[in-house]
């Protein structure tokens, strides 16, 4: 489970798929490697577990391939609908890092604040009733509310922009350093690229500071140095003769 940061404003409601809008978003992803076969039959069985019958509710699997230019990732796929908003996304990775998925790997990642207000039955991700205890009810709004405002004040007008590019041209220097290394670091490497990549350039395009042409060079930047990290990892692991892989297969 992870909560994700974004940048732009997203709201959601139990009616409409289109209004969204919280700075933090809670995941839950799931990785079933090599993917099975009955891959969709078991997330139809995880929402029925979660009390949303198939039988009863409207699920479509709408396509929608996903893709992460900065990353080198992606894969075949589908948006999940339930009941018209979108509760999951459905991805079958061909590629990470630019480097082809060996097998192919199923990923389930589920919408836990959407799901949420299904099952209690709101319409508003801020009513979603956060903990129940002695002094009463806690909502998601009364929790996150106050930080959703600041945050986007923040990403949309405030943040330093000299300062976040300065950040992204020091985090892109220093994995480049650790991949240069005789005994290349692609962990602490890949933890500078999110850096660079997931909070300084999605601020730099919240504010608006890129041009088109110029973003289309940050993300080539950020491309080459997640593949270099991809096949940096890559070869660690097959130094160690894939420890975690099942020899048989």
């Amino acid at each position: 489970m992870f909560s994700l940061l974004v940048a732009r404003p997203m709201v959601a409601t139990a009616k409409t798929p289109t209004v969204y809008s919280t700075t933090i978003s809670s995941r839950w992803s799931s990785y079933l490697k090599p993917s099975p076969d009955n891959i969709q039959e078991l997330y139809l069985g995880s929402l029925k577990e979660l009390g949303m019958d198939p039988t009863i509710h409207d699920i479509r699997f709408v396509e929608d391939n996903w893709e992460n230019p900065t990353l080198g990732a992606w894969g075949l796929g589908w948006e999940v609908w339930l009941n018209g908003m979108e509760v999951t996304q459905f991805t079958y990775f061909q590629q990470v890092g630019g480097l082809e998925c060996k097998p192919v790997t199923g990923e389930i990642t589920y919408g836990l604040e959407r799901l949420a207000m299904y099952i209690q039955g709101v319409d508003s991700v801020y009513d979603l009733v956060w903990s129940d205890g002695p002094l009463g009810k806690t909502t998601y709004g009364d929790v996150f509310h106050q930080n959703e405002v600041e945050q986007s004040t923040y990403n949309f007008e405030y943040a330093d922009v000299d300062f976040l590019f300065t950040c992204f041209e020091q985090y892109e220097k220093e994995a480049q350093q650790l991949l240069a290394l005789e005994n290349p670091l692609p962990l602490p490497a890949y933890e500078r690229i999110l850096k660079a990549a997931k909070h300084s350039f999605n601020l730099l395009d919240a504010r608006k500071a890129i041009s088109v042409t110029e973003r289309q060079r940050y993300i080539l930047r950020i491309r080459t140095l997640t593949k270099a990290v991809a096949e940096a990892y890559y070869a660690s692991r097959e130094a160690l003769g894939f420890p975690m892989c099942n020899k048989d297969k």
